[in-house]
C-alpha cells in the first residue's frame, strides 16, 4: 500500500512539473536588441546564440554575475533561459529592478 502511495506522488509531482513547463512565462527583451545568450553569467563567457530582435525568453532561474548596463538599468542580475544559457537582466523586461524567480543553483 504504502508503494502505491509513493508511485502517486511521484507520478503527481511529474505532471505539477509538466504543467509548470507548459505554462511558463515569457518576457520580452528589449525592443531593437539582437541579444547575446552566453555559457555563463558574463559578456565574456562564451557565446552560444543570439536572439532575434523581437524574442521573448523564459526565465528559469536567476543569478549573480557580471554588472551590465543595458535599456532596463544597471544590475548584476542573469537570467538563465534554458541549461547553460544566460542573459543579462539589463536587457529583459520583467517589470522588477531585483530577482523576480529563484536563484540557480550551483
Amino acid at each position: 500500500m504504502a508503494v502505491e502511495e509513493t508511485e502517486e506522488t511521484n507520478e503527481s509531482a511529474e505532471v505539477r512539473s509538466e504543467v509548470r513547463a507548459a505554462s511558463a512565462v515569457y518576457y520580452p527583451v528589449a525592443p531593437g536588441v539582437q541579444l547575446n545568450v552566453r555559457r555563463g553569467p558574463s559578456a565574456a563567457s562564451q557565446l552560444v546564440k543570439t536572439l532575434a530582435i523581437g524574442s521573448r525568453v523564459p526565465i528559469r532561474c536567476q543569478t549573480r554575475g557580471q554588472r551590465v548596463t543595458g535599456p532596463y538599468g544597471t544590475t548584476d542580475i542573469w537570467d538563465s533561459i534554458a541549461p547553460g544559457q544566460y542573459v543579462s537582466d539589463a536587457y529583459v523586461k520583467t517589470g522588477s529592478d531585483g530577482f523576480i524567480t529563484v536563484r540557480c543553483s550551483g
